[in-house]
């Protein structure tokens, strides 16, 4: 356990105007939230982990990595649920020892790290003979978002436990990812996106590691919004720049991304 376990490290972030409390400085025991976090950690969480082990999610990444020979299962996305799932036990580990949610954060990790490519890119649906696909559709296929869940999980953990596994594999991703996407040029494409996420997950990296490049490149993902980069469609917060925005419009959970990770930006940059 350490005393940095931030949700959100706001600690030197020059234009926030709260400050964050570690989660392992909170105790809720009682009252309302007491038996539901409870129940989350003694049933919750281990039956969202076979949930997933039954519907094929952990059994993508370990096709990923060579590990099954079998077709991929259910939405290109699925993955994201492995990782949204990481990142709350590894909230639940920053307060107290559990031994079997340990376990299966380990194993879970080790599938992970065994999944990333050489180069960094690491989604289990762009495998094989999928490979040429990646990055072609970001309108559609949320590469980026379940890269940012992935990132956040990561830091997560690493706060929570200070193992830093996780952390690496999270973070040669990010850095694939900054070096494919960002100014022409500089080398690099346009585009991000349909799906925000991966905007919020740049910033608290940025925080985390004081490496200004992951802040400047969640910035690039929203600047570049509203210049036809998704088509111009409003559904996808891309037909008009987001500094020109005068209310929130599309699918409402892409919108609150969106806006998190600008209001992330502020806290940073103050602009």
């Amino acid at each position: 356990m350490t005393n940095k376990s931030f949700i959100t490290d706001l600690s030197r972030s020059g234009h926030a105007r709260l400050r964050s409390v570690p989660i392992s400085a909170v105790r809720l025991n009682g009252g309302f939230w007491g038996p539901r976090i409870q129940a989350l950690r003694d049933v919750t969480l281990i039956s969202q982990y076979q949930q997933r082990e039954e519907t094929g999610r952990i059994d993508n990444l370990r096709r990923a990595a060579g590990e099954r020979d079998i077709p991929f299962r259910g939405y290109y996305f699925n993955e994201s649920d492995v990782y949204k799932w990481l990142e709350a036990a590894a909230w639940t580990l920053a307060c107290d020892s559990f031994p079997d949610l340990e376990k299966l954060t380990e194993q879970l990790i080790t599938i992970i790290e065994r999944a990333q490519q050489p180069d960094g890119y690491l989604n289990s649906y762009f495998m094989f003979d999928k490979a040429k696909e990646r990055w072609a559709n970001l309108t559609n296929m949320h590469e980026l978002y379940c890269a940012g869940h992935l990132i956040q999980a990561a830091i997560a953990h690493r706060r929570a436990t200070s193992d830093d596994r996780l952390f690496k594999v999270a973070t040669k991703l990010a850095d694939h990812i900054c070096s494919i996407f960002g100014p022409e040029e500089d080398g690099k494409r346009l585009g991000t996106g349909g799906h925000p996420e991966i905007e919020m997950a740049l910033v608290e990296l940025a925080r985390e590691t004081g490496d200004d490049k992951y802040l400047e490149q969640a910035e690039f993902f929203i600047d570049i919004r509203g210049y036809g980069a998704l088509g111009g469609s409003e559904y996808l917060l891309d037909h008009m720049p987001f500094r020109q925005l005068e209310c929130m419009a599309g699918h409402a959970v892409r919108a609150l991304y969106l806006a998190c990770g600008a209001a992330d930006i502020y806290t940073e940059t103050g602009e």
